[in-house]
């Protein structure tokens, strides 16, 4: 008999929208169930698992204040904690995006008035490739076989541009360089990955999702994602049409990006070039960026002092997984002891 498919819900108040979502979860192989308020959504997370929540922020038609997508999220934490959620909605603000990846753990944000089909699909396919045990009784057991699963260790570098063209020269170039390429359009999805992995360089366009313009604009998505990759310490690259010399100061100021360069005067010789520069000055971050989600959330549980024990109750593992965790750790960062360890994940 072949196991059960994975379930999804799609919690939104417009119908046409309801349909949408419903026939491509569909189509991805899942059953769906759908919800339209709050207590629908938390009734269908009681009785059933999903492995994918797609949720609306706004569950009101006539209030766009209306905020009620964040309690069906909260929901989802606290009922179904091996469901991922994706946040959809036509109201939200960068801030908002922030706090639904930050405060409740959404894998990505998707804007409906850029939704695409196939981006929408190429995230299921990414969630659904990391699916949990279809049975509570082995989850633990089954997420120590993921986080002991090899992964090649290859240096990663993130490309955010909404121009496929661009995001395709780009991403080309970066294989060509050795780089495993995580390439996204928007900034809900660019803020997922940087919170999920580390990366040992980005590309980022300043304007994401707009019309484009060659007058600055600090409202710019782009903007909010070099905050972002500068308080992670992610070596950044701009690429980017907005060009006025005072405006690149300014970034290269404020952000500390490692490098500007003007789409207009693009030349792939002089990329390619920078990409070596930059990666030879940071070589203690990309090292980092070999470690694999699990290893870097070890990493980051050991720098701020947890025993074996205390991180494998942590990360629901048993220290057995964690020692060898550890000990994948120490070989990608080229140490030996917690401390030197430590002193990388701390930037010490």
């Amino acid at each position: 008999m072949s196991p059960a498919p994975f379930r999804a819900i799609v919690v939104e108040d417009d119908p046409s929208w309801q349909q949408i979502l419903s026939e491509i979860l569909s189509d991805s192989g899942l059953e769906v169930d759908t919800a339209s308020s709050v207590d629908e959504a938390a009734q269908a997370l009681k009785s059933e698992p999903h492995r994918l929540a797609v949720v609306d922020l706004s569950l009101s038609p006539n209030d766009h204040n209306n905020q009620d997508g964040l309690r069906v999220l909260d929901a989802v934490r606290r009922l179904d904690p091996n469901c991922q959620s994706i946040l959809l909605t036509g109201f939200a603000t960068v801030e908002l995006a922030v706090t639904a990846l930050t405060d409740y753990g959404v894998f990505t944000f998707l804007r409906k008035e850029s939704f695409q089909r196939a981006q929408f699909r190429d995230i299921i396919s990414r969630i659904l490739a990391t699916a949990p045990p279809t049975t509570a009784a082995d989850s633990v057991k089954g997420a120590e076989k993921i986080s002991a699963a090899p992964k090649e260790a290859t240096e990663t570098a993130l490309v955010v541009d909404d121009d496929a063209g661009w995001r395709s020269i780009l991403e080309e170039l970066l294989t060509d360089a050795g780089f495993q390429v995580r390439a996204c359009s928007s900034f809900g999805d660019a803020m997922g990955y940087l919170r999920r992995e580390t990366f040992a360089l980005a590309v980022i366009d300043l304007s994401l999702n707009r019309v484009s313009t060659h007058t600055a604009d600090p409202d710019l998505d782009g903007y909010q994602l070099l905050s972002s990759s500068s308080m992670d310490g992610t070596p950044t690259i701009v690429v980017s049409g907005i060009a006025s010399a005072e405006e690149i100061q300014r970034i290269y100021s404020e952000h500390a990006i490692s490098a500007f360069i003007e789409k207009q005067n693009f030349d792939r010789a002089v990329f390619r070039r920078v990409v070596d520069e930059v990666r030879a000055s940071h070589p203690t971050h990309n090292k980092l960026s070999l470690l694999t989600e699990r290893e870097r959330e070890v990493l980051d549980l050991l720098a701020q002092g947890l025993t074996n024990k205390e991180i494998a109750e942590k990360l629901y593992i048993t220290p057995n997984t964690v020692k060898r965790h550890l000990k994948a750790i120490f070989e990608k960062l080229e140490v030996h002891t917690r401390s030197a360890a430590t002193a990388i994940a701390t930037g010490g």
